[in-house]
């Protein structure tokens, strides 16, 4: 019996990476399937076992249970004939994708690897990555014959030689978002024959309950999440630059917006800070790929330039407030995350904006509730006195800056804040918090 065809009750599931995307894998497939959750990071295992989940994606009483089928020794997946992987696709200093974790994660597989086994990707990267990169790793490490399509499928099993099978169904989380969880988005799903892909498909339906939607292949599924992110990017770089364009004519961005709502097909997004794992990494995965196809991208490019440079513009904003060079400033940021509600600081653009404010000889006290004291020792912090509640302070501040909307912030009385800032201070609220009048620069 072929794997494609084995009952419900001998599948077992190894997840490689856990975190925003893989811990809510795991313990949506634990509930069908027998699961186990991999991480090469020690300290990570360490922190669920103990039920401490740093992503703030999963209650602790959902990870009692499960803690013993999550480990960091990659043996313990050896008996697993389907293998997830969920690792980060990040780039490097020249913007430039970094397969360095993929590559590792293929190397790891490769060691363990069965016959028949079926390797499904999540992580983000441009089309051909999967079959082209990923499966040729396995297959020369292994020695074990990735299966291109079913035509193939029949000659390895004529030949009698060991082979496994792909899949790719690209992650859609959305991390600090509660109504757009794991099993209420549609999962986009592709694998390299017609019996590998129904089994994908079975396995995500398990536990989807939006539903799936077949892709025609691993490359359609690749490019299909590529330009996911890479168009909200140039959204977002549009209303970006409107922003621009309003500050410069001294009206206000969201009466604007407001307005401009109110017609049926205008599509509303937010100017803001661009930065985590996605957003900000994706449209250089498409970018990489067209150049090498001897494309040079326009309109994807230039939304990315103009989203990097928005910490900058703000900067150049604010800066007057800290123009007495020899003289020490003080300045309060309300938010450090890359986006509202979530813990996640990678690419946050709210902590190139304190670099920034740094250099002007001020000192710079920033309070996120989401910043939690294991992550505090983290070297992006050194220039930041982090806070771990607001306090009533003995001075007052040359800046105070709101970066993010997290919940905790609604509750914040704008007179507390307002009682804080120094008389010829500077009060910036980039997310339309509080009222236009109260505040000396917004996006």
């Amino acid at each position: 019996m072929t794997l494609m065809k084995m009952p419900k009750k001998t599948i077992k599931i190894g997840i490689i990476g856990l975190g925003y995307v893989g811990l809510p894998l795991f313990i949506k497939f634990s509930k069908k399937f027998k699961t186990k959750g991999f991480d090469i990071n020690k300290d990570k295992i360490s922190d669920l076992k103990k039920l401490k989940d740093m992503t703030l994606q999963i209650k602790k009483n959902e990870l009692f249970n499960l803690k013993k089928n999550i480990t960091h020794n990659l043996n313990d997946l050896g008996d697993c004939n389907i293998l997830i992987v969920t690792v980060p696709t990040p780039v490097n200093k020249k913007k430039q994708p970094d397969l360095k974790p993929l590559k590792k994660a293929c190397i790891l597989i490769s060691k363990i690897i069965k016959h028949k086994d079926l390797v499904i990707f999540e992580s983000t990267s441009f089309p051909g990555t999967t079959e082209n990169i990923c499966a040729k790793i396995i297959e020369n490490n292994s020695k074990i014959k990735y299966v291109v399509d079913n035509e193939n499928e029949k000659k390895l099993i004529k030949s009698g030689k060991k082979y496994f099978y792909c899949g790719y169904s690209p992650e859609r989380v959305n991390p600090g978002d509660n109504s757009h969880q794991l099993e209420k988005i549609v999962k986009i799903v592709s694998a390299c024959t017609k019996e590998s892909f129904n089994l994908v498909n079975y396995l995500y339906r398990s536990i989807i309950k939006a539903g799936t939607y077949k892709a025609e292949s691993i490359q359609i599924a690749e490019a299909a999440k590529i330009i996911e992110n890479t168009q909200r990017d140039i959204n977002i770089a549009l209303f970006n630059e409107l922003s621009i364009i309003f500050q410069k004519l001294k009206l206000n961005s969201k009466s604007i917006f407001d307005a401009a709502s109110t017609k049926w097909n205008f599509h509303r997004y937010e100017p803001g800070l661009v930065g985590g794992h996605c957003i900000s990494t994706d449209p250089y995965y498409l970018t990489y790929i067209s150049k090498k196809k001897n494309y040079n991208p326009k309109i994807i490019l230039a939304g990315r330039k103009l989203n990097d440079s928005m910490a900058n513009w703000v900067f150049k904003n604010i800066s007057y407030a800290l123009r007495e060079p020899k003289k020490t400033k003080n300045a309060l940021i309300l938010g450090l995350t890359f986006k509202e509600n979530c813990p996640d600081t990678r690419n946050s653009q709210m902590i190139d904006l304190c670099n920034m404010i740094e250099k002007k000889n001020t000192k710079i006290y920033a309070y996120d509730p989401y910043i939690k004291s294991s992550t505090k020792t983290s070297k992006k912090f050194r220039n930041i006195k982090l806070l771990d509640k607001l306090r009533n302070f003995e001075f007052k501040f040359d800046l105070i800056v709101i970066g993010l909307k997290h919940k905790e912030f609604k509750k914040i009385k704008l007179k507390n804040l307002l009682k804080i800032k120094k008389k010829n201070g500077v009060f910036a609220d980039l997310k339309n918090l509080f009222p236009e009048k109260y505040s000396d620069f917004s996006l």
